[in-house]
């Protein structure tokens, strides 16, 4: 069981030239505005206050750099299809995600979050197939596993897959932000990614 002993927020990047400069191996998080992002870097990190959750979806503009125990760093991602947002901030969003995806020579996996009790959007589904075209390897976490009756949950994980193409090499992990489902999973999985 991963123990976190020290969590920090670095900094956040509007552009590349803002990224820091470590040699900690990065993973990076995304996800829809309302599916549970800063919850799940919280519940992991077992930091209360480390990722702000927001009653406002789509707050998230800039990417989110956090030291975690000085062995890796996870880089929060501006939540995708929120429709408050105009499009030429989308359209930034798109460029500073696409720059740091294709660019950044520490990244090491994407973790997607989708939330575990709807089919994922087309959202979703760009942004999983966007990492398979870049052949970053991807952590699919459903989160609100709480929500779901027991026979509910292998035929969900059976329409997101589907609905994804998942590709079996990548993994797949139930998530509970409230009842702390998933988080040893989701840290093996962190670590066979950055070994």
């Amino acid at each position: 069981m991963y123990k976190v002993h020290k969590s920090l927020y670095i900094l956040s990047a509007a552009w590349k030239s803002q990224w820091p400069t470590h040699d900690l191996p990065e993973i990076c998080l995304a996800g829809r505005s309302n599916v549970g992002k800063s919850s799940l870097i919280n519940t992991i990190c077992n930091h209360n206050g480390l990722a702000k959750v927001s009653g406002t979806p789509g707050k998230t503009r800039t990417l989110n750099f956090f030291n975690i125990n000085d062995e890796i760093c996870l880089v929060d991602v501006p939540g995708y299809g929120y429709a408050k947002v105009n499009d030429k901030i989308k359209e930034s969003f798109g460029e500073m995600i696409d720059t740091y995806l294709r660019q950044r020579s520490q990244l090491k996996g994407l973790i997607l979050i989708v939330d575990y009790r709807h089919k994922p959007t087309q959202d979703d589904i760009q942004m999983y197939d966007y990492a398979k075209y870049y052949e970053i390897p991807v952590i699919v976490v459903a989160t609100k596993e709480d929500k779901l009756k027991r026979n509910d949950l292998k035929k969900n994980e059976k329409f997101i897959k589907e609905t994804l193409d998942f590709d079996d090499n990548d993994y797949f992990i139930p998530f509970s932000a409230l009842k702390k489902i998933g988080v040893d999973q989701l840290w093996n999985a962190i670590f066979k990614l950055i070994d």
